[in-house]
């Protein structure tokens, strides 16, 4: 895997860069995510916040935090998402759909126990997150 990887969001106007290798990568279940990435589930790579890059269009990045956990991340053009820094953990959920070039490698499903789309592929599933991250760290049967 190459140390610099770019994307953009759906329209191309917001560029971002990551490099180095993430942190983790995985599938995050929760009701926050699925909402967000209209989706069943959320596909994501972990990057130390140094290691992320807008490159071009920051001044079109929009803000939109929940909660105090996830501030996510969009394109005020054309409304693609591009990331959720995450404060208390010290990571940078970059897309995985933003940054194609990364090879996704997922090793775990993180908040398994809000699921809605059981998933049987011998990753581990936790309940929560784990627990170096402040979560249970109890892993559920698959």
């Amino acid at each position: 895997m190459s140390d610099t990887h770019t994307g953009t969001c759906f329209c191309g106007a917001v560029g971002i860069e990551v490099t180095g290798a993430p942190e983790a990568m995985g599938y995050c279940h929760c009701e926050s995510c699925r909402a967000w990435s209209a989706g069943p589930v959320n596909a994501f790579t972990l990057w130390k916040p140094e290691n992320v890059k807008v490159t071009q269009g920051a001044e079109l990045v929009g803000h939109y935090q929940k909660t105090a956990n996830s501030d996510r991340q969009f394109c005020t053009r054309c409304g693609g998402h591009l990331m959720t820094h995450h404060p208390p953990f010290g990571l940078t959920d970059v897309y995985a759909a933003i940054i194609p070039t990364v090879a996704f490698a997922p090793a775990v499903h993180v908040n398994y126990a809000e699921t809605v789309l059981p998933m049987k592929d011998g990753l581990p599933k936790l309940k929560d997150f784990p627990s170096e991250l402040g979560g249970s760290g109890v892993a559920l049967p698959e």
